[in-house]
């Protein structure tokens, strides 16, 4: 006799992100991401492994931060490395140029398997901050 059981788990990890400007709120998004991927890993002494530069677009500023997240741990799970320096070459209006410098590492404290798009909502709030949730599948 054949049967199928599904059982639930609970396999994501929810990151509430804020910052004074939009751009700070993409590096805190990337800041937020490597610490799940390698915990107080980076550090200005890194050695710098990897450079890539990136083109991201979007139709909003919410699918901007999700596309780049996921361009960024494609990139680190493809390279395995974790890109500590981030500079932010050009944003604008749901566009932005991004180099990336990673170093290289042999394991990842957690396996990120996608930023999800549940959740993520980017707004300025009362206080006058930019912020978001962002939910990543492990």
């Amino acid at each position: 006799k054949m049967s199928i059981h599904y059982l639930s788990h609970t396999a994501d990890i929810r990151m509430l992100i804020s910052s004074k400007t939009l751009q700070d709120l993409f590096i805190e998004g990337i800041k937020g991401m490597n610490n799940i991927l390698k915990e107080s890993f980076c550090n200005p002494s890194n050695k710098i492994d990897v450079i890539e530069t990136i083109h991201i677009n979007a139709s909003d500023y919410t699918t901007l931060l999700i596309n780049f997240l996921s361009d960024v741990l494609s990139s680190s799970c493809i390279e395995k490395v974790v890109y500590c320096k981030i500079e932010i070459v050009e944003f604008k209006a749901y566009q932005m140029i991004v180099k990336l410098s990673g170093t290289r590492i042999n394991v990842f404290d957690e396996e990120i398997k996608a930023v999800t798009y549940h959740e993520a909502n980017v707004i300025k709030n009362k206080k006058g901050l930019w912020e978001t949730c962002i939910i990543f599948d492990i």
